[in-house]
């Protein structure tokens, strides 16, 4: 019977898939379809974002429409010599600073061969940036609006909500500056978590100013840079931007000004949407293996667990169960000469991020590994992320954390207001609620509290201690940067936490020259598993599907307790991010290595 249910299921999916080659266009796709090996403007359309991982489907696990492949595919263009123009569809895409940062700075040599036009409905903080940088003309829908009003961090706290729900809050920390138990057990950020996020914001804050002043070549102030929002009229004015006109006149704009007949959409919209028998078949088949000598970049995104999260590098999060066979096949791989790990985390787990630590260091002894810091590598992230032989990170990176938190939410009160009792009843005469310390519905007796406070203080010197020895530093010298502190990327250089301020292909670079391989060396994508073939499949894969959907399910139950913060809309991510952090605690992982709070720089 299962048999005919999988054949049933495939059969259905072939049915509804239909194939759409990648094809040249015209400005308003009306007119013929000239020879696409013809001169013509490459589009890129971000209106999806271009989020770390890309958005997964339930066919064959994430999409190629990730960060990596956006850079991928911006190398690829410009060697490409029919390409002669860029179209940036921005729509009203979010982008993450950091990633805004390292897409201007790869548009902007581009810039210098060929025009580049770029459109959206609307510019946040971010897509200014890297329009700002990357792009000959920028354009703006004429109802459309500029942000630009300076960057904040929005912090959320939770004490009084979990006082009214009857909830104790049971978390201790290690590191004056780290912070993680404020949002439960506080209203407001204490000074020393308030002065680290402070220099943090500022030095992102340069970074975007400085930015935006090169690429429009006029001061801040004269900008008003954070003096807005702007509606399109008063954006022209101030020369946020250049033009005001609808897509469809930019894309005309971009046409005239490469002197081509037609378009060809190398990321996002149409590019992205091939899904048809071929792929089905290539997901049943298994991803070949690269035949060439290579670097391989891997991702490693979201909240770190051991097994309760996803596949390596999708959205549910960095499993320690997932993400080591794959370390592992690429330490033996004789193709694969470096490793680039682009790390985007705000920890999580602290007994995952030392087992992936260790896969690691056990990696670089066999290559090169280079980390590329995305927006954030902290607390458990920078703990894998120090394991390799060098970091490199954007100026608007989050870079830090060191710290260790320890604790649990107790819903034996909140169930006593229900009419629901707990009583706990030891073996040992006498014996507390000791053995009934990991239950979500008693608190932490005095005793019980500091025997697991002794462990959180070994849990952040081994912390230290890994750190030291993979950065090749003294324990004592990390004091400066250590305690939980947070940084952007140029002070976590002066540092020492990392080595070289860049992205993705500067990482690309530095792992070739590390390997001693030709400057021109291929690097390929590993690709995620973990989509429906891959259950089908059945084996580890099929495994992995399974365990995206517990961690899955997981992340939403904290989330529904995290509910009521996230009323109001806006905050739903910043609570599911939360929600990610917290779900080891469901688990019985007490001990975490995560960031102080939920960061969210707007």
């Amino acid at each position: 019977m299962r048999l005919v249910r999988t054949f049933t299921v495939l059969l259905l999916v072939l049915g509804a898939c239909n194939g759409r080659p990648q094809r040249l266009r015209g400005s308003d796709d009306n007119g013929d379809e000239p020879n696409p090996l013809l001169p013509h403007v490459a589009e890129f359309d971000l209106r999806a974002g271009a989020g770390e991982t890309g958005s997964g489907s339930l066919l064959a696990g994430a999409a190629s429409n990730g960060f990596a492949d956006l850079v991928a595919k911006l190398d690829e263009v410009s060697s490409n010599t029919a390409v002669k123009g860029i179209f940036v569809r921005f729509g009203g895409a979010t982008l993450g600073m950091a990633r805004a940062e390292e897409l201007g700075r790869l548009l902007g040599p581009l810039r210098k061969k060929f025009p580049i036009i770029c459109h959206a409905d609307g510019y946040g903080n971010a897509s200014l940036l890297a329009a700002a940088t990357g792009c000959t003309e920028v354009w703006l829908t004429p109802a459309g609006s500029v942000e630009a009003v300076g960057l904040a961090a929005q912090l959320v706290f939770a004490r009084a909500l979990f006082d009214k729900l009857g909830v104790k809050v049971d978390f201790m920390q290690e590191g004056r500056f780290k912070g993680a138990e404020e949002p439960f057990t506080r209203d407001e950020p204490s000074p020393e978590a308030r002065s680290s996020l402070e220099a943090a914001l500022q030095g992102i804050r340069q970074t975007w100013l400085k930015a935006i002043e090169g690429g429009r070549g006029l001061s801040a102030e004269a900008l008003g840079l954070e003096d807005g929002p702007y509606s399109a009229g008063d954006a022209l004015d101030k020369k946020l931007i250049d033009k005001l006109g609808f897509e469809t006149e930019a894309r005309a704009r971009s046409l005239e000004l490469a002197g081509a007949q037609g378009r060809v959409v190398a990321f996002g919209g149409e590019a992205d949407q091939g899904s048809g028998v071929g792929e089905i078949v290539r997901a049943l088949a298994g991803t070949p293996q690269v035949g060439l000598p290579h670097v391989a970049v891997v991702r490693a995104t979201g909240a770190i667990s051991t097994s309760g999260g996803a596949g390596f590098g999708t959205s549910g999060g960095i499993s320690e169960r997932a993400l080591t066979p794959v370390l592992r096949r690429l330490a033996r791989d004789p193709l694969t000469r470096a490793v680039v790990i682009r790390i985007d985390s705000p920890g999580g787990s602290a007994l995952a991020s030392d087992l992936l630590w260790r896969e690691v260091m056990n990696l670089r002894r066999a290559k090169p590994v280079v980390v590329s810091v995305g927006g954030m590598a902290a607390s458990g992230g920078y703990y894998i992320a120090s394991a390799a032989n060098k970091i490199v990170a954007e100026r608007s990176s989050i870079v830090g954390s060191i710290g260790v938190v320890m604790g649990k939410l107790a819903f034996g009160d909140s169930l006593g207001q229900l009419g629901v009792h707990v009583t706990v009843i030891p073996a040992r005469e006498g014996g507390g609620t000791r053995a009934a310390y990991d239950s979500p519905l008693v608190s932490w007796d005095p005793a019980t509290r500091a025997k697991l406070e002794r462990a959180m203080k070994a849990t952040y010197q081994l912390f230290l201690s890994r750190i030291a020895e993979g950065r090749s530093m003294q324990v004592t010298a990390l004091a400066p940067a250590a305690e939980g502190r947070i940084m952007a990327g140029a002070e976590a250089q002066e540092r020492g936490l990392i080595d070289a301020l860049g992205g993705l292909t500067e990482a690309i670079v530095l792992a070739r020259e590390l390997a001693h391989e030709d400057p021109q060396m291929a690097a390929y994508l590993e690709r995620e598993t973990g989509g429906l073939f891959d259950f089908l499949r059945g084996g580890d894969r099929g495994e992995a599907s399974l365990r995206r959907l517990e961690g899955a399910a997981t992340a939403k139950a904290m989330a529904a307790l995290l509910a009521p913060l996230g009323a109001a809309g806006p905050l739903r991510e910043d609570i599911l991010a939360l929600a990610g952090m917290l779900a080891p605690l469901s688990l019985n992982e007490h001990v975490l290595a995560v960031t102080p709070f939920v960061v969210s720089i707007r």
